[in-house]
């Protein structure tokens, strides 16, 4: 085959440090588009951000040339430092773990959908719940004594 075809989706979740609540309603908007903008940044899609005030979740769209530690460990530190120093959120941090899963192409607007609900979805369930079932469902295994 003379070139490469690929459709590399992911669905990433991750939350501030110990799940603290520090991201406000106005301040939840600002994080979610300096998210975006960074993926961007790095000749990615973001397809949609969202999320409450301990988490966000992110549907992106990578390159093959992109190390998903790598897209990470950016998203993670960028977007913290940028906290600190634009948003006065002294502080905050990131937690140190994420999830990954990845997308077909039919369900990304679904899954678009899930990503840009989260306030509507979280008055339901709580991020525990939430996540336990993404690692169900992406058949993740994983040990409680490490989740939270």
């Amino acid at each position: 085959m003379p070139s490469t075809h690929l459709s590399l989706h992911y669905h990433l979740v991750f939350s501030t440090k110990n799940r603290e609540p520090l991201l406000n309603h106005e301040n939840c908007a600002l994080i979610h588009a300096y998210l975006g903008g960074i993926i961007r940044g790095m000749n990615g899609v973001a397809h949609a951000v969202g999320g409450v005030d301990d988490h966000v979740h992110l549907l992106v769209g990578l390159r093959a040339t992109h190390c998903l530690a790598d897209v990470m460990r950016e998203l993670k530190s960028d977007s913290s430092r940028w906290a600190h120093e634009e948003l006065r959120l002294i502080n905050f941090a990131w937690q140190e773990g994420y999830g990954a899963f990845t997308v077909s192409a039919p369900d990304l607007e679904r899954v678009r959908g899930y990503v840009l609900r989260q306030e509507e979805h979280h008055r339901e369930k709580g991020f525990q719940e939430e996540y336990v079932e993404m690692l169900k469902r992406g058949l993740v295994e994983y040990d409680d004594r490490y989740l939270w």
